[in-house]
């Protein structure tokens, strides 16, 4: 029995925060207003109209970018953990974080120097 006690909360909240949602949909359902127009059925995109096909093909050089702002971007979220226990690690700590930001910046000039990052 005890073991069903201690799931009791977790399941009181679920039902709760279920029950909530779905009468708050309903609510918004109910009173919400259905009157389309052509601005609320046009395509949008960006504020403008759009210029072209959505499926047409993009530069490879799109993907590039985005890809490496993705991978250095979750490489600098290693700095946040690093930065609260900075005062508690020792010099191993230290160093090793210095040698993972040269290696960062190393990946980052070399992606600069080839040109990777510039929009022609």
């Amino acid at each position: 029995m005890y073991f069903y006690n201690s799931y009791f909360s977790f399941i009181f909240l679920f039902i709760l925060a279920l029950v909530i949602a779905l009468v708050l949909y309903l609510v918004s359902f109910l009173l919400g207003r259905r009157i389309l127009d052509k601005e609320k059925v046009s395509a949008y995109e960006c504020g403008f109209s759009p210029f072209e096909d959505a499926r047409q093909k993009f530069d490879i050089r799109f993907y590039l970018v985005s890809i490496l702002f993705i991978i250095f971007d979750l490489e600098v979220v290693f700095l946040f953990p690093w930065s609260i226990v900075l005062f508690s690690i020792n010099f191993f700590g230290f160093f090793t974080m210095f040698i993972f930001l040269f290696v960062l910046t190393i990946g980052f000039v070399y992606e600069w120097v080839n040109g990777a990052l510039e929009w022609e």
